[in-house]
């Protein structure tokens, strides 16, 4: 399975079955994976109503970026992004004909950027960000990297993040620091879909009003069983949902989990009744797209690739949805949300599975500052919104004028 899907990855990158635009030109928006295409999302949405006769088509370049976009945009074309190799990319930009390119966050392939150049496309990068161990590594090669003086536009999330573009390259009059697009994507209060959509998960997943519901999401290998020894020590009787970043993971940790005397029940057999829901067993969130769900329906969150060195995930989405967030020191990729929190009391950091168990078992046993911590997180997403608007202002004046 996993060679097919690999094989089908390749032939979708070197631009097999990729159909002839008609009709003028596009607004490429890119997001390398999951994360990214979310982000984009209330930026797609202002930029239809602004630019109404404007087309918008999305990229990606993993498999779950693509479901997720294709989800979230159904009425949009979706495409994967090709391999940056100047024939290649040729035919790519030959076929969608963009007439503006946004980079979510940052993504710069030297082939891509030029031919763009070349054929005059103005590219933007979007809710821009260069974290500390990224700019270490550019840092000895930026008289040699013309990428960034390639792009017309820099919409960066901090003003620290904006002296790092212009210390590579970037020229200061393209640089905008314009906020956080993921604080604007982010649902704070639910509409009633989305408290129907939930109460039918709580359902399929057999939980009771009382019992205590305990999220780990966006995990990476090994966190699965450092979260499930952290939550056998400290709150066995919790329901645990395991939501892992890559869902082809899925059968690996179940064959941990049965290995470490847990049989887990998947979502996807749960929804489809081929078993009944057990409150005491783990449950494994084995779909795409679902995980803002699933943190409405916790008490306590941990989020994942933040025990190994991954880098982390984004702690703001739980915040959003006012749970408190526990995460690893491993942030690299998320320190400025990570920094939000904490400095607004909104979450717990942990260093290994023992301070993991040691902080749910202190969290459970006090619901008013489980209450506080998520109040905290709630208004501190709240306070960073207002991106989407500067974002898109900036776009269309330096790109769509």
């Amino acid at each position: 399975l996993l060679d097919r899907q690999f094989g089908h990855m390749a032939l979708e990158r070197l631009g097999v079955g990729l159909k002839q635009r008609t009709g003028g030109g596009c607004v490429l928006v890119h997001g390398v994976s999951v994360g990214e295409v979310k982000c984009a999302l209330p930026l797609v949405r202002a930029l239809r109503e602004l630019h109404p006769a404007c087309d918008v088509v999305i990229s990606s370049t993993t498999d779950t970026g693509l479901a997720l976009a294709r989800k979230l945009y159904p009425d949009l074309s979706v495409v994967r992004f090709p391999l940056d190799f100047s024939p290649l990319v040729a035919r790519f930009l030959s076929r969608i004909q963009p007439r503006a390119v946004m980079l979510v966050e940052l993504e710069v392939w030297p082939n891509f950027l030029r031919l763009c150049n070349r054929r005059a496309i103005p590219i933007a990068v979007v809710n821009g960000r260069v974290t500390a161990e990224s700019f270490r590594r550019y840092q000895p090669f930026r008289r040699a990297m013309p990428q960034f003086a390639r792009i017309s536009l820099f919409c960066v999330q901090l003003e620290e993040y904006a002296q790092r573009f212009r210390h590579l390259g970037a020229q200061a009059q393209r640089v905008r620091v314009t906020g956080n697009l993921k604080a604007d994507g982010l649902k704070i209060d639910a509409s009633p879909t989305d408290v129907r959509e939930r109460e039918g998960l709580r359902s399929i997943l057999g939980l009771g009003q009382e019992q205590c519901v305990f999220v780990a999401g966006s995990t990476h290998e090994p966190e699965e069983r450092l979260v499930i020894e952290a939550w056998q020590s400290a709150i066995p009787t919790a329901r645990l949902l395991l939501a892992p970043r890559h869902p082809h993971r899925v059968s690996l940790i179940e064959k941990d989990l049965i290995a470490m005397g847990h049989q887990p029940q998947l979502l996807t057999q749960l929804r489809q009744q081929r078993e009944r829901p057990d409150p005491k067993r783990p449950a494994i969130v084995d779909t795409i797209g679902e995980l803002e769900q699933v943190y409405a329906l916790a008490d306590l969150v941990f989020v994942g690739g933040s025990l190994v060195e991954h880098g982390g995930q984004n702690v703001l989405e739980p915040a959003a949805l006012a749970k408190p967030v526990l995460h690893g020191p491993h942030m690299t990729n998320f320190q400025a949300e990570a920094r939000l929190l904490e400095q607004a009391g909104a979450s717990r950091l942990v260093q290994d599975q023992a301070d993991l168990a040691r902080a749910l078992r202190e969290l459970w046993a006090d619901q008013g500052l489980r209450a506080r911590m998520g109040q905290r997180g709630k208004d501190a997403v709240l306070a960073q919104r207002g991106a989407t608007q500067l974002t898109l202002e900036a776009f269309s004046v330096a790109c769509l004028a």
